[in-house]
């Protein structure tokens, strides 16, 4: 029976860090917190569970992740942030794992809590994420903050059945300057990849984020907060390219 690592990196978690590390108690074997030197609780309610915690500057987001892998004890991860949990669906799919592993990783969907209330539609759900993988068959890229584990062109992936459960933004105050944080960092990663902030993409890209989210993929049935998550979409893209512009005019200077 093979034995599994769960992996978390941390940075001022406290509100739901201990739902992280509940739901993983009963399925893996060891749990590594790789942590940004919190300034809350988030060490103390870690220590409250049997946890390897390891201090360690923040790297970016791709950059961390790929960190914490390196300090797992074991070859099999399982891949938590600090505000998600394993649904008990997804933690049944998993223990059953270690006595009939096939594939090289595992996906599953994450079901996401917005002010309170579970996001069935729009780009949130299903919202694909492999978690579940072997060490060194891929390895966290994407564009920061927007990361994903990807396997490496001749591995094979598996579904599992539950929900990562996401408690992203209890307050949309939250959640307007999460959006400001993540514009800038996607501007300053695009920035460095050579990307153009063209009129086009500046007029156009906005308003298809919106309506993609909001009418094809069926925000609109998640009522108000369905609105606004589409509208933030929207407003995130927009801030993206707009403030790319604006670096783009700063390095012709």
């Amino acid at each position: 029976m093979i034995k599994l690592s769960g992996v978390i990196i941390t940075y001022n978690e406290e509100r739901k860090i201990q739902e992280c590390l509940a739901s993983l108690v009963d399925v893996v074997d060891e749990i590594v917190v790789v942590d940004s030197y919190s300034t809350d609780r988030t060490e103390e309610i870690c220590k409250q569970f049997d946890v390897k915690f390891v201090k360690q500057e923040f790297l970016g987001y791709l950059e961390q992740k790929n960190f914490a892998i390196t300090q797992a004890s074991h070859d099999h991860i399982v891949s938590l942030d600090g505000d998600e949990a394993l649904s008990p669906e997804l933690q049944k799919s998993i223990i059953a794992l270690k006595s009939n592993w096939v594939y090289d990783g595992y996906y599953m969907n994450r079901y996401n809590c917005f002010c309170g209330q579970w996001i069935k539609h729009s780009d949130w759900y299903p919202d694909k994420k492999l978690r579940v993988f072997v060490k060194g068959k891929g390895e966290w890229k994407g564009i920061n903050p927007h990361d994903s584990y990807k396997l490496f062109g001749n591995s094979k992936e598996g579904k599992l059945k539950g929900d990562i459960l996401h408690w992203n933004y209890p307050t949309y105050s939250d959640y307007n300057k999460k959006i400001e944080k993540f514009s800038t960092i996607s501007s300053h990663s695009y920035h460095k990849l050579g990307k153009k902030a063209t009129l086009w993409k500046i007029y156009f890209n906005p308003f298809w984020a919106f309506f993609k989210s909001y009418f094809i993929r069926l925000g609109f049935l998640d009522g108000l907060n369905g609105f606004v998550i589409c509208s933030q979409t929207a407003n995130l893209t927009f801030l993206k390219y707009i403030k790319l512009r604006e670096l783009s005019k700063q390095n012709k200077h």
